[in-house]
C-alpha cells in the first residue's frame, strides 16, 4: 500500500447526489440526484427472495469484543435491527496490535468499517488516512480507577505500579488529568501500558498493578469482590467523544447505500438501549457479552442512565464539541500541536443526515 493510497479522495464526483457541485444542470442530473437521495432516504427493506443483502464487515478490537464497548452492535444483530436494514452484518476480529489496527484493516481491506478510539482516528486522518467517523458508538466514557483494598486515596498510589492504557489514548488522558487534580503527577508513578480491561483487570487481580483504570462492568466487578474505586474519570473530563464507527471516505462514497443502512440499525440499537421498556433485554444482552452478572449489569446501565450521563448516543450522533474536546485533549498531552485541526476533518455528517439523524 502506497502513501498516495492512504490520501482522502473526494466524493464530489463519485454518485449523482453530487452532480451540483460541479455545474452540471441538465434535467437528467437532476433527476439523477432525486433518485439517489430518494433510494438512501427511504426505508430499507429486506432484499427480495434470493436476492443476496450487501455485506458489511465490521472491525472490533479483540479488548472491545467482550467489553460494555460492543454493546450496541450486539443489541443490533440479537434485536435484527441489521437484518431488517437488509444487510448482511459480520463481525470481524483483527489481528492483535490495538487501537491502530483498526485504521489499518480499513486500508487493507480486512473490514469496510470498523469501532475505534476517537483519538486514534485522528492520529491516523492526520498522518494521510482518508479514515472518517461516520456515527458516534460511545461518548463520555465512565472509566474507574479501581486500587487494591490497602490502598484508600490517589495520593498513596505514588511510586507503585499503576496498569494504564495506550499513553495515546483518551483512557490514560483522562486518568492521568484526574491524578492531576489529587496532586500525583505522571512522574510519580510506575506505569506499565496493559490494552484492554479484561487484561488490567487480571494484572489487579494478580496484585501486579496496584491500581488500573476498568470500564464497565468489570469495575463494578472488582468493587464487589473488595477492590476500592478511587475515581471516576469524569470527575476530570468534560462531555468527550470516546468511540465511533470510522470507514474510509473513498469506499463510503462507492458505498452509500450500505452505509446509511447501518447507520440506521445502529441509531435503532442505541433508541433499544435508551428504552426503560427493554431494560431487561438489555441487562440480558450485557451478561452475554461480558459474562458479569445481571445485577452487575444492571448497576452499569444505572450508572449510564441514573442520572443521564450521556454515554451512549441518542441515535449514534456525533456530538462537534465532543470531537473538539478529543482534539483539545490530545494537544494538551503533547500530541498535537497548534494550530489545532477542525473538528470537521474527522467526521462525515452526511451519512447521518440521510438516514434522518441530526
Amino acid at each position: 500500500m502506497t502513501r498516495d493510497s492512504l490520501l482522502p479522495t473526494p466524493i464530489v464526483n463519485r454518485h449523482p447526489a453530487c452532480i451540483g457541485r460541479i455545474g452540471v444542470t441538465s434535467t437528467a442530473a437532476r433527476f439523477s440526484r432525486f433518485l439517489f437521495i430518494l433510494l438512501v432516504t427511504l426505508p430499507a427493506a429486506s432484499p427480495p427472495v434470493g436476492a443476496q443483502a450487501p455485506v458489511l464487515r465490521y472491525g472490533q478490537a479483540l479488548s472491545a469484543a467482550r467489553s460494555i464497548y460492543s454493546l450496541p452492535v450486539v443489541v443490533a444483530e440479537r434485536e435484527g435491527f441489521f437484518r431488517r436494514e437488509g444487510l448482511d452484518f459480520r463481525t470481524v476480529i483483527p489481528l492483535p496490535g490495538g487501537a491502530e489496527r483498526m485504521i489499518a484493516a480499513l486500508h487493507d481491506d480486512t473490514v469496510d468499517v470498523t469501532h475505534v478510539a476517537t483519538p486514534f482516528l485522528v492520529r491516523a486522518a492526520l498522518a494521510g488516512s482518508d479514515a472518517v467517523a461516520i456515527a458516534a458508538e460511545f461518548n463520555n466514557p465512565v472509566y474507574s480507577l479501581v486500587a487494591r483494598p490497602e490502598i484508600r486515596s490517589i495520593a498513596e498510589l505514588r511510586g507503585k505500579l499503576v496498569g494504564m492504557a495506550d499513553p495515546a489514548g483518551s483512557i490514560s488522558i483522562s486518568m492521568l488529568k484526574l491524578f492531576a487534580l489529587h496532586g500525583v503527577r505522571e512522574a510519580d508513578l510506575r506505569i506499565r501500558t496493559i490494552d484492554g480491561t479484561p487484561a488490567r483487570l487480571a494484572c489487579l487481580k494478580r496484585g501486579e498493578c496496584v491500581a488500573v483504570p476498568l470500564g464497565q462492568p468489570q469495575d463494578l466487578l472488582a468493587q464487589s469482590e473488595g477492590y476500592r474505586i478511587l475515581g471516576l474519570s469524569t470527575e476530570a473530563v468534560p462531555e468527550f467523544l470516546y468511540t465511533v464507527t470510522a470507514a474510509r471516505r473513498s469506499w463510503a462514497a462507492r458505498n452509500p447505500d450500505v452505509v446509511v443502512r447501518y447507520v440506521r440499525g445502529l441509531a435503532a440499537s442505541f433508541r433499544f438501549i435508551r428504552d426503560p421498556a427493554n431494560r431487561a433485554a438489555v441487562v440480558q444482552a450485557i451478561v452475554e457479552t461480558t459474562g458479569v452478572s445481571a445485577a452487575v449489569a444492571g448497576q452499569t446501565l444505572a450508572l449510564y442512565f441514573e442520572p443521564e450521563r450521556k454515554v451512549p448516543p441518542r441515535q449514534g450522533e456525533i456530538d462537534p464539541a465532543g470531537l473538539a474536546s478529543v482534539i483539545a485533549f490530545m494537544a494538551e498531552a503533547g500530541q498535537l500541536k497548534a494550530p489545532l485541526p477542525a473538528p470537521e476533518r474527522f467526521a462525515d455528517l452526511q451519512y447521518l443526515r440521510l438516514a434522518g439523524i441530526r
